[in-house]
This record gives structure tokens, sequence and C-alpha cells, in this order.
């Protein structure tokens, strides 16, 4: 038997549940109007807040709910992978492996695709 169905929907209630926790702050500093924040990539502080903002918190509800799971896992999983290899790219390896680990769960995320148990399922068949 075949359990692709319940492990994309674990992956996306686990990376997208978990991730939350990292958005939360970030959100809740745009939304007092802070904008400091680091500029890794060169978009400047604001861009790079909303940016995680949407990829740490936004996008990570969509694929809790599986609505377009595949493009919601992009921005995760491209901010992880900013957090891995350009943040702490002078880190040792154990700083690396955390980002590393989010970004392949939302990488196996878009290759699975929401599955039955989504929002994305219930959508395509109404």
């Amino acid at each position: 038997m075949v359990y692709t169905n319940l492990a994309s929907l674990i992956l996306r209630l686990s990376f997208g549940g978990m991730m939350l926790t990292h958005g939360w702050g970030k959100l809740n500093r745009l939304l007092s109007g802070d904008y400091s924040f680091a500029d890794p990539v060169g978009l400047g502080e604001t861009p790079t807040l909303i940016a995680a903002v949407l990829g740490e918190f936004v996008f990570p509800i969509f694929l809790i709910v599986g609505f377009k799971t595949r493009l919601s896992a992009i921005l995760p999983g491209l901010t992880m992978l900013v957090a891995a290899l350009v943040v702490h790219a002078d880190d040792p390896w154990g700083k690396k492996e955390f980002p590393l680990l989010y970004f392949f769960g939302f990488a196996a995320i878009f290759l699975l695709g929401s599955g039955k148990y989504s929002l994305d399922w219930k959508l395509k068949k109404v």
C-alpha cells in the first residue's frame, strides 16, 4: 500500500507548522514598523524582511492547508537555502545543517505536491 498522500500531509503539517515559529517574530517586527533586518542578498532590509515573512509565515500557512502547495514551497525553501549558504556561510556545519534540513523538507513537499488531504485537492473536485 502506498502512503504518498499521508506522507505529503505529514510533511506539510510538520515543516509548515515548525516554520511558523521562525516567521512569527519577523511578522511582529514588520507589523510594528521596525523594518531593520539583515540583507544577505542585497535586496534591501525592508524587502528582505517582507520576503522572510512570506517565506517563514504566510506560505507555511498555505502549505499547512495545502493551498497552491508546490508554488508555496518555493519561497520557504529558498529562504532556508539562503540561510544555510549565505547567512551561515562562515559558520560550522552545525549552523548550516538546520536550515538545510528545512530546505530538503520543502523540496520534498514541492516534488510530492499536496496530495488528497489538501485544499488543492478539494478545489480540484469543485
